[in-house]
């Protein structure tokens, strides 16, 4: 039995242009990478924003194991319902008791188990819960079950997303950040053991703006009015990191941030590997 826990995790999926991609592109990634799970974030699934119970089932279906969110996982009222009832989706756990759904779990991966949480930043964002004394109340429980833990952290500060990965070094086998939809060039592996990235980036349309159509974001911007926001469609991309972790210490042994172009051709894959602490 092999010693490593492999994990590939998707950035935000935008629209329906980010479902087709994922789509398309999952099985080659599962070939390329063999993972014994697939984590994803999919917030702005439907419409560009919120998710709906048909399109969280429909992600579920075609291969990835665990659903992530974020701010605008409240988007569509009709998922409260399923945020209860299905165990493969989470929603930030530093939203308020009384919240629908559940905010971390343990899942089956390969021969392990894994904890994955789902926290959101509190900087330029919604009025929740301190991330921080959240994680340590999560993996007080969680690590007695098994040393691996994985967290989508959705933020919009840069700064917050960084501070937060020094906060649970060595503590959890990686910090994978959402929300700005924009993949970061800083996967590393910290000091203590701890995969680490910004941003994983997005799944949708390139010629976007963050996944929605371009001249609708230009315009607000332009004149600073109200504008409806649809999401892009066209040229695809799927990204995210590949995250290797070893089972027993729970320690990240590597990351890679990746971008899939799919295309009638095929699918060109560009992976990096991310810094290894000296």
């Amino acid at each position: 039995m092999s010693d490593t826990l492999r994990v590939l995790f998707l950035g935000d999926i935008v629209g329906r242009a980010g479902r087709h991609a994922v789509q398309h592109c999952l099985p080659f990634l599962k070939k390329e990478f063999a993972p014994d799970i697939v984590i994803a974030n999919g917030e702005n699934a439907a419409g560009g924003i919120g998710i709906t119970a048909e399109i969280a089932a429909q992600l579920l279906s075609c291969g990835i194991d665990v659903l992530t969110t974020g701010n605008h996982a409240w988007k569509e009222k009709g998922v409260y319902p399923y945020l209860d009832a299905e165990p493969r989706i989470l929603r930030p756990a530093n939203y308020p008791p009384g919240a629908p759904g559940r905010g971390w779990a343990m899942y089956t991966a390969g021969a392990y188990q894994l904890t994955v949480v789902n926290l959101c930043g509190r900087v330029f964002m919604d009025h929740v819960d301190c991330p921080f004394r959240a994680i340590d109340a999560i993996l007080e429980e969680a690590l007695h079950a098994t040393p691996m833990a994985l967290v989508d952290f959705h933020a919009e500060a840069t700064s917050e997303a960084q501070a937060f990965g020094w906060y649970v070094d060595g503590r959890c086998s990686a910090v994978i950040g959402t929300h700005t939809h924009v993949q970061t060039a800083d996967a590393r592996i910290l000091p203590g053991g701890t995969a680490y990235i910004t941003d994983a980036g997005m799944c949708g349309a390139l010629d976007s703006v963050i996944g929605m159509q371009v001249q609708q974001v230009v315009q607000k911007l332009r004149t600073q009015l109200p504008m409806k926001f649809e999401a892009a469609r066209g040229r695809p991309a799927v990204q995210g990191v590949y995250v290797e972790i070893v089972a027993d210490a729970g320690r990240a042994r590597q990351i890679q941030r990746f971008q899939a172009l799919p295309s009638s051709g095929g699918i060109a894959l560009r992976a990096e590997h991310g810094l290894l602490p000296e």
